[in-house]
């Protein structure tokens, strides 16, 4: 297990590091480590890390979700205002119709089947585009319309929104049979979950209000540890309380982690940012290695060309929700179609959900795989060098816009 762990940690970081230098998205190169070193291929990781593959992924997405929640700043949501708002469920919508209508066509999918790999790859990528926002926002690119503002916040929300239908989807999948109960479900979920996770995040500020009353400081590290274990908690809370009652556990980790953000000192609350940034290092080689280990290259090669064209279509889908969500707003073209570009990459989610159909035994699960990594290949540099490329070209530098007020 330890050469294992050696393998995928030095030759992920290796291949993402070359990748990055060429100017590509380093997780491309962590996907193509774990294709070659997995079991459909060279098989030089050992069974028993592929056993717990699963949970590995799932922490992965928690600590990006942890630092999403204390990146996002509610302020800037409400700022923008119904955009905002409309991006963080209106394109994954628009884009989960797309497979609804295309995958039964193209891949004979059924269509419980097809909403459910449309709940797979309708998510933003925040491992793509939360960084860039961030650098975006740091240089002052249209942040005097708000608009990395409302791709961060709509992006981060847009997640959680997917994940929720994701959980909806998965049961109608396994019980065969869609019932009104289960999207009532995701309403209740969503509140739940919000609920939760603030009680939770209270409880945590709380704690560490009152150990600096009694002298005795908590360290960064320490509460870095504190607000992962609470993590774990309420993911563990989704499964206890499924026989009864339906909650999101993964909006639960967000909504701790914007308690915490909004409850806590500026600094502290930008050192635990840090912490989990740093924290994401190794995490995002463990996710996107692990994930290609689980992908047969042999399938995906021979669903390609029906996979490809179905991507491709589900992205105009995605691209119309994005320009209903901003009518109405003072962007110009140039900004709109930025902000299509920002919505594109596939990454994260789909590394962290994709397998989970397969794992469950589902018939679709294969498919839903396969699919779900080929549009991390072509969706994550398409958006990356696309936001990389046009942010200079299309966006007004804060500065130049106030320059011609005056």
């Amino acid at each position: 297990m330890l050469l294992s762990f050696g393998i995928i940690i030095l030759a992920g970081m290796a291949a993402g590091a070359l990748f990055r230098a060429a100017g590509l998205p380093g997780i491309i190169g962590m996907l193509g480590v774990g294709i070659v070193t997995g079991p459909f291929l060279l098989n030089l990781i050992d069974p028993s890390v592929m056993g717990i593959s699963s949970e590995l992924r799932q922490i992965a997405l928690i600590i990006i979700l942890i630092k999403a929640g204390l990146s996002l700043n509610l302020s800037d949501l409400k700022k923008v205002g119904r955009p905002a708002v409309l991006m963080s469920f209106l394109p994954a919508c628009c884009e989960l119709l797309g497979y609804f209508i295309l995958a039964p066509l193209l891949l004979g999918l059924d269509h419980i089947e097809a909403a459910l790999m449309g709940a797979v790859l309708s998510a933003v990528s925040p491992a793509v585009v939360v960084p860039r926002m961030v650098r975006l926002i740091e240089e002052n690119y249209g942040t005097e319309k708000s608009i990395p503002q409302m791709i961060l916040a709509g992006a981060s929300c847009d997640d959680v929104f997917v994940i929720v239908l994701f959980s909806a989807f998965t049961a109608m999948a396994q019980g065969g049979s869609a019932k009104i109960t289960d999207f009532l479900n995701i309403p209740v979920s969503i509140v739940l979950g919000i609920i939760l996770g603030a009680l939770m995040g209270i409880t945590i500020c709380m704690l560490f209000e009152l150990s600096f009353r009694r002298s005795h400081k908590i360290r960064s590290t320490s509460k870095t540890v504190i607000i992962l274990a609470a993590a774990f908690l309420l993911m563990s809370s989704e499964a206890l309380a499924k026989p009864y009652v339906a909650i999101s556990g993964l909006l639960a980790v967000v909504a701790m982690a914007c308690v915490v953000r909004l409850r806590t000192d500026k600094k502290v609350s930008s050192r635990l940012s840090e912490k989990f940034g740093k924290m994401w290092i190794p995490a995002e080689v463990l996710l996107f290695v692990l994930v290609g280990a689980s992908v047969d290259i042999r399938y995906t090669l021979e669903a390609g060309g029906m996979a490809v064209l179905m991507i491709l279509a589900a992205l105009v889908f995605r691209a119309a929700g994005v320009f209903v969500c901003l009518l109405g707003t003072e962007l110009d073209l140039k900004e709109r179609i930025f902000c299509i570009i920002a919505y594109l990459p596939k990454a994260t989610v789909q590394a962290a959900i994709g397998s989970v159909p397969l794992s469950l035994g589902l018939p679709c699960g294969k498919a839903i795989l396969s699919t779900a990594v080929l549009a991390i290949l072509i969706t994550a540099p398409l958006g990356a060098l696309g936001i990389d490329r046009t942010y200079k070209k299309f966006l007004v530098h804060k500065n130049t816009a106030s320059d011609a007020k005056n």
